[in-house]
């Protein structure tokens, strides 16, 4: 990619007009990105029979051989799945339960819509003061697991997380990607000292860094690999089309983007994963379930997550299309509680629905109004189903992933929506790295700054 990011736009500094609907008088800060299109009507049976386990869309009803072509993904590591997950927890957290028909007005963000870090962060040493080394207040507190190793996120007597964002602690895999940016804020800690950093500085300027690294990695490297390097670079020239906040005003959270397109992280979640050069293995559910202490034989080894120079190639990704892996069909109770209708451990029908009940127009009507061709009902492939019409949107976009690009990234509507709240978000925050005085490129080693990824992050805290 160009380096055009390093510094903002005209295109992008123009792109400052209100073309979405935001909630009037509340700070709910989620919005619709096309509020003029109609919602679509399903028929609740229908996404019973969609989203249920042992449906069309679990991946565990497919034959074997099946399974193999639908699961690899050349192009993304797995590690990139959850730090796609971690993104979210970072500018979303929406605690309402929709059971009836959306009302926009009842939705609550408790999290403020920037690629801040808040999730780690909290409210910082003097807010949060939990979270943070008493013995040096600059740095995280971390866990220590069964072999004496700071390995873990600390946790309380019974196994809770002592984290800023509880979902942090919801399967392994997020606890210990939250364990390493602990680590890289601690080690960017140390480093700022050795270059003399006046100490009452050292906390603010590390955690500036830290985020503006962050950010970069999101530019540079996730979404790159999730929705294309051609669509990151023409919004990146000419801002972008849909997402745009009113003057004066902070950005927002489209439900389009919360409760579809950036739902895809779903379907990249493999059915079973290595976890280290040990041998040990498991699910995400119910094998690595979080709120319990991570022993050291099952710590991640993040070489099988990422491509760190010098190790052998990391897992892959699933692709992303319409099959969900089973263990995310069938969710424990720990993690959806106690239930007495099947379907509500199905995250799958919970994603269905949560689109109905927002009211969230069909993915064929979003794409005629971007002039992208729609998938045809063949395409879409639900008439088996005894499916009319059009489709909701999340389901869309992982077929258009599917058909468009072998479910390798997403397809044009899904990848654009994704792109534009992603990267309007930088542009509508005046402390991101957008909007350094004189440009702004990484300072911790890579191959090259501009270089800058995932790999050299955990290398650089010492993780990998």
């Amino acid at each position: 990619m160009n380096m055009h990011s390093c510094v903002i736009s005209p295109h992008l500094k123009s792109a400052l007009s209100p073309h979405a609907q935001t909630v009037e008088g509340s700070q709910s800060k989620y919005g619709r990105l096309f509020a003029d299109l109609p919602p679509l009507a399903v028929d609740e049976a229908l996404l019973l029979k969609l989203g249920r386990a042992g449906s069309v869309m679990d991946l565990a009803a497919r034959s074997s051989g099946d399974q193999e072509s639908l699961t690899d993904n050349p192009r993304i590591p797995a590690g990139f799945t959850f730090l796609g997950q971690f993104i979210a927890h970072d500018i979303t957290a929406d605690r309402s339960l929709l059971l009836h028909h959306a009302r926009l007005k009842e939705l609550r963000n408790f999290r403020q819509p920037r690629l801040d870090l808040e999730c780690i962060y909290g409210a910082g040493p003097s807010g949060d003061p939990f979270l943070y080394d008493l013995d040096d207040s600059d740095k995280f507190l971390l866990g220590i697991n069964d072999a004496g190793n700071p390995d873990d996120v600390p946790r309380n007597r019974q196994g809770r997380a002592l984290v800023a964002d509880p979902r942090n602690d919801v399967h392994l895999f997020i606890s210990q990607l939250h364990l390493a940016l602990l680590k890289f804020h601690n080690r960017v800690v140390d480093h700022l000292r050795l270059q003399g950093t006046p100490a009452a500085a050292v906390f603010d300027e590390a955690r500036r860094l830290v985020r503006w690294h962050y950010q970069w990695i999101i530019v540079h490297e996730f979404l790159p690999l999730t929705v294309g390097e051609d669509l990151v670079e023409d919004i990146l020239e000419v801002g972008p089309r849909f997402f745009a906040a009113a003057p004066g005003e902070q950005a927002y959270i489209p439900v389009e983007f919360a409760d579809a397109a950036y739902r895809f992280g779903h379907s990249q979640i493999r059915s079973r994963y290595l976890l280290n050069s040990r041998g040990a293995s498991g699910q995400v559910f119910p094998d690595c379930a979080g709120t319990c202490p991570v022993d050291h034989t099952r710590a991640l080894e993040w070489s099988y997550y990422f491509s760190i120079p010098g190790s052998l190639a990391p897992q892959a990704s699933k692709r992303i299309n319409s099959w969900i892996a089973h263990s995310l069909m069938d969710l424990p109770v720990r993690v959806v509680g106690e239930t007495d209708i099947p379907e509500q451990k199905s995250l799958a029908y919970r994603d269905l629905e949560r689109g109905e009940a927002l009211d969230l127009p069909s993915g064929e009507a979003i794409a005629g109004l971007m002039h992208v061709r729609p998938l045809t009902p063949e395409e879409v492939g639900l008439r088996k189903l005894g499916w009319q019409g059009e489709t909701p949107l999340w389901y869309y976009l992982l077929k258009e992933a599917e058909v468009y690009h072998h479910g390798e990234y997403m397809g044009p509507v899904g990848g654009r929506i994704i792109a534009e709240v992603l990267l309007g978000l930088l542009l509508y925050d005046p402390t991101s790295y957008w909007h350094a005085p004189k440009g702004w490129i990484p300072t911790f080693p890579a191959a090259l700054p501009q270089q800058f990824s995932m790999a050299a992050l955990l290398m650089f805290a010492g993780v990998a």
